[in-house]
């Protein structure tokens, strides 16, 4: 049930969108304006107001109790500032690929591919550091309700993204 809550939540709030599958691109001209919408695209969603959505969501799904919620709240924020910087990090990675895109060696697929899993590997990390500190302060059934839900919320808005990026191409000799 709760799931169901949680598409409806970011449905309505613009979290979740319909996704439409990427399409080849016809030419190389094609291809520049596509990344720079790309690029365009996924700071608007990081930038934009997310963060009351996912209090909004966590609100709704956590069921808290006042006791629970003055816990919660502040280990939270915490975690929400260290989850920024691992978004300021992807960012930081999609604007390189945006811009090595049509160029794109072997070296360089290979350095963004290697920066992308060590990023995806700092996520489990931090989902893992505040588990822990959840588990503790709350329970393990709150913790892991947490951890849940934020890998639902993490995952809808990956997608959202992600789905949007070319697929990587290899260009001429390698």
């Amino acid at each position: 049930m709760w799931i169901e809550s949680l598409l409806l939540i970011g449905m309505s709030t613009g979290l979740v969108g319909p996704v439409d599958p990427p399409q080849a691109p016809k030419n190389l001209q094609v291809q520049a304006d596509s990344q720079e919408q790309n690029t365009r695209i996924y700071i608007e969603l990081l930038r934009a107001d997310i963060k009351a959505q996912k209090t909004q969501i966590l609100t709704a799904v956590m069921a808290l109790d006042d006791k629970e919620a003055a816990v919660f709240w502040p280990i939270y924020r915490e975690y929400d500032l260290a989850f920024s910087a691992l978004v300021d990090e992807k960012l930081a990675i999609i604007q390189d690929y945006s811009a090595n895109y049509l160029s794109m060696d072997n070296e360089k697929a290979d350095q963004l591919a290697q920066r992308m899993l060590d990023l995806d590997q700092k996520k489990v990390e931090l989902r893992k550091q505040y588990y822990q500190k959840f588990k503790k302060s709350l329970s393990p059934v709150m913790a892991a309700r947490f951890t849940q839900v934020m890998d639902q919320i993490e995952k809808l808005l990956d997608l959202q993204v992600d789905s949007r990026l070319p697929i990587i191409q290899e260009s001429g000799s390698n």
